[in-house]
């Protein structure tokens, strides 16, 4: 009997046909298997996965906009086929459970547990776990909802953990620190882990400055029995901020507090040095009004002051001894100008050279100032080295885009200052050559900077060098004209200037002013998740 080929392949695509279009011919999704085998319920070996994934999108255009990150969830659940992926993980291995209660605990981090849909997971769970369905359609709604929420409020509690809840860079003018942030790639890799109870414990702050703040929340609020506090207020706020994930990397780090006016040098726990500081005098009052008038009437008059020191990180990379001071124009043109009107001989006194076309101009005290706008004022103004020099005799620099540094001072009187914000934007130390002495490479290189201060040097085998320098600098027949001089920082010290008004030492809360209003402005961007 012979076989008719194309007949034969025929029926075979026809009955292949039949065969898939049949459901008990069909692979069941693993959900099906895992409730099943969980709930001993054969009514989940009824899933039906194109039924689910109707339900599935049609909640997923409902809660979508109430979603923090709508566009990677649903991205992920793209990738996915639209299967329930975290609840066939996490639900029958109780894993779900350990989020909801890291959730609930994220009240000791001074959160808010329902900003991670604390209650409405728990409503959700609660009815799967009563079982009241008798169809299997009756299922699909609240699975989706499960695996919604449980997606948005996973991302939401590692992402505020991990990176804190409010980005600092979009609520300050001047905050420079390359925080890290959340990504895309970053949300979808989590949604992916197997482990969540292992997750959860990764993303938690171990610094132990944040766990020393926890405890002390917990006895304020014990103590104080009310979250209205402002002791309360202010822990939480800088809790927020040690949450801001900065990429340090270096084990000798300067660190610059704004608020409490201090330095501190560690490497690695242990702590060099410690110094008062001066920094930027804060705004203008009603800043951001007389900005708006500035911007639209470009009158210098109209322009408010802003001196504040901006947080940053950087790399020490030199120290100048004997620096010049390149004058910024706004000074030039806010102080300087109308210094050189009021008295002809400011410039000169006070060693400032003045240059026009970058030709420096032989005689300034002759020059007519009111002929000139200061709006557009021709000339540049330097600050020579020496004793007049705002700059004192230590500029130490690091990489940054606001011409920020750290410096000696000729006025030592703003260290007897409760309040030391008084500079025009960056750091004065109150003992820059302990500051040199730790940033320079070796002894042979410090007693070379002590000898272009006028400083002898610790190795007494210098001494002769050391007199010759001192020989010149006071001879009168040739004038002597003290010139700056560049030394090479150690490698790897980084600098850290950064804003915290509490903070714990010795298991007390040290509290400073918020000198700069900034406690408020981030109290009105973090209160909602509080």
């Amino acid at each position: 009997m012979l076989i008719d080929l194309k007949k034969l392949y025929a029926l075979f695509i026809v009955l292949g046909t039949f065969l898939s279009a049949c459901s008990w011919f069909q692979n069941r999704p693993e959900i099906a298997d895992v409730l099943a085998v969980h709930f001993k319920n054969k009514l989940y070996h009824q899933f039906d996965t194109t039924a689910y994934h109707a339900v599935f999108n049609e909640e997923l255009r409902l809660f979508r906009d109430s979603l923090s990150h709508p566009k990677v969830i649903t991205a992920f659940y793209e990738s996915q086929g639209f299967q329930p992926s975290l609840v066939t993980r996490f639900f029958a291995n109780g894993q779900l459970d350990s989020l909801r209660m890291s959730i609930k605990e994220s009240h000791q981090d001074g959160f808010n547990p329902e900003i991670f849909r604390y209650s409405q997971l728990g409503v959700l769970l609660e009815t799967f776990r009563e079982q009241p369905f008798k169809k299997i359609e009756e299922v699909y709604p609240l699975i989706a909802r499960l695996e919604l929420k449980t997606a948005d409020a996973l991302l939401n509690y590692t992402n505020f953990f991990q990176y804190g809840s409010v980005n600092p860079r979009k609520l300050f003018r001047r905050y420079y620190m390359p925080n890290l942030r959340p990504d895309s790639s970053t949300m979808d890799s989590l949604l992916r882990l197997n482990d969540l109870p292992a997750l959860l414990k990764a993303v938690q702050p171990q610094s132990r400055q944040y766990l020393a703040l926890k405890e002390q929340l917990k006895h304020y609020r014990h103590r104080l029995k009310t979250e209205a506090h402002p002791d309360i207020q202010k822990i939480k706020l800088n809790m927020e901020r040690m949450r801001w994930k900065v990429p340090l990397q270096e084990e000798e780090l300067v660190m610059v507090n704004i608020p409490d006016f201090t330095l501190t040098w560690l490497k690695g726990e242990d702590t060099l040095t410690t110094m008062k500081v001066c920094v930027g005098s804060r705004r203008e009052a009603a800043y951001e009004e007389k900005i708006t008038t500035y911007l639209k009437s470009r009158r210098l008059d109209d322009k408010p002051k802003n001196h504040e020191t901006p947080q940053l990180l950087s790399v020490f990379t030199a120290i100048q001894v004997n620096p010049v001071w390149n004058i910024p124009v706004s000074i030039a043109q806010s102080e300087i100008y109308y210094q050189a009107i009021k008295d002809r001989y400011y410039l000169s006194n006070n060693n400032i050279h003045v240059y026009y076309k970058d030709k420096k101009v032989a005689d300034p005290d002759t020059i007519q100032w009111n002929r000139y706008s200061r709006e557009k004022l021709p000339f540049k103004f330097k600050q020579a080295s020496g004793d007049r020099n705002a700059l004192g005799k230590f500029k130490f620099v690091f990489d940054n885009g606001s011409s920020i540094y750290l410096h000696d001072t000729n006025n030592k009187n703003g260290f007897r200052l409760a309040n030391r914000a008084i500079s025009h934007g960056c750091v004065r130390v109150e003992d820059p050559l302990k500051f040199a002495e730790l940033l320079v490479r070796d002894q042979g290189q410090y007693d070379r900077l002590r000898m272009e201060v006028s400083l002898p040097p610790l190795d007494t085998t210098r001494m002769e060098q050391f007199l010759k320098k001192q020989a010149k600098k006071i001879d009168t027949i040739k004038r002597f004209n003290l010139q700056p001089s560049w030394f090479n920082a150690r490698k790897g010290i980084g600098v850290a200037i950064y804003y915290h008004t509490a903070w714990v030492h010795n298991g007390t809360v040290q509290f400073r002013p918020d000198v700069y209003d900034y406690d408020p402005i981030l109290w009105e961007a973090l209160k909602k998740y509080l």
